[in-house]
């Protein structure tokens, strides 16, 4: 284990540097955090199942109409998309988790649900104009696309929409910004999380005070192989912010909500802003 190596991985790197390794696509970890969207008493991966419940017919209750074509960005393991479709939707999930598709894809048979799940990058994603009365995009998964990214998907949407068609995603909103910078911490494990092999996690965090991020960084070292870094950026919006790329996307109409969420931490409450859009010519 060379220590001067790793010394240079916990220097703040230069902003969207990506880490060496993907979370979602290592076959060990997405099993982890498979088993943590499962916990259905835990905000992690996924939130809780009842908040889940709650989210979905607050969600439905914004749209208001019956036999919805919904599209499920970001699905994990179907949780939302089930919900929906025991309502009476029509649903479409996308998720880059190879185990979570999976899980998804077999559950779907055995509840016999008819579920159009797709194991791709939403990001690179195709799909037919005008196809779709909701999109859905849950779990603040927007804050952790790069501006370029969000962009191009805000227009993808809005083409993937029907006319008069809703768009519902929540965000984690910009206050209380240096209470959810992490302070270094370190962790040794014979087997866990991050791998199943003993291992030494090295987490800490770095804001970029102008563009109001925070990358959250772990380093994961072991005897065996080269030190992997995971790096996840996270963006922090106000209502302004998000108001300015709509409008730059094409969007004309549309509501911002706080609370729709249980309040308890800094990831809960009023810390998430859920975003109602309509496809308005």
């Amino acid at each position: 284990m060379n220590i001067k190596e790793i010394s240079t991985y916990t220097k703040k790197p230069e902003l969207y540097t990506p880490g060496t390794d993907v979370m979602w696509t290592n076959d060990y970890i997405s099993e982890q955090l498979l088993q943590v969207h499962l916990d259905t008493e835990i905000d992690l991966a996924s939130r809780k199942g009842s908040t889940i419940k709650k989210t979905t017919d607050w969600i439905l209750g914004q749209v208001q109409k019956t036999s919805l074509r919904i599209l499920d960005l970001g699905c994990g393991p179907g949780l939302y998309s089930e919900l929906f479709t025991q309502k009476g939707h029509k649903v479409t999930a996308v998720d880059f988790s190879k185990n979570s598709i999976e899980y998804a894809q077999k559950q779907a048979e055995e509840k016999q649900l008819n579920i159009c799940y797709k194991n791709e990058d939403y990001r690179n994603l195709q799909l037919e104009e005008n196809q779709f009365d909701l999109v859905i995009l849950i779990y603040t998964d927007y804050c952790v696309l790069k501006p370029s990214e969000r962009k191009q998907l805000l227009s993808n949407i809005k083409t993937w929409l029907k006319p008069d068609g809703t768009l519902i995603f929540d965000v984690n909103n910009d206050q209380k910004l240096e209470q959810k910078i992490f302070p270094r911490s370190w962790e040794a494990q014979e087997k866990g999380f991050w791998s199943d092999k003993p291992y030494l996690a090295l987490s800490e965090s770095f804001h970029y005070t102008d563009e109001k991020v925070i990358l959250y960084q772990h380093i994961i070292v072991n005897g065996y192989e080269t030190p992997k870094i995971y790096r996840f950026y996270t963006h922090f919006f106000s209502e302004t912010d998000i108001k300015n790329e709509l409008l730059q996307s094409g969007f004309k109409q549309f509501n911002f909500y706080i609370n729709v969420l249980p309040s308890g931490d800094l990831w809960n409450g009023e810390q998430v802003i859920f975003c109602v859009v309509k496809n308005t010519k």
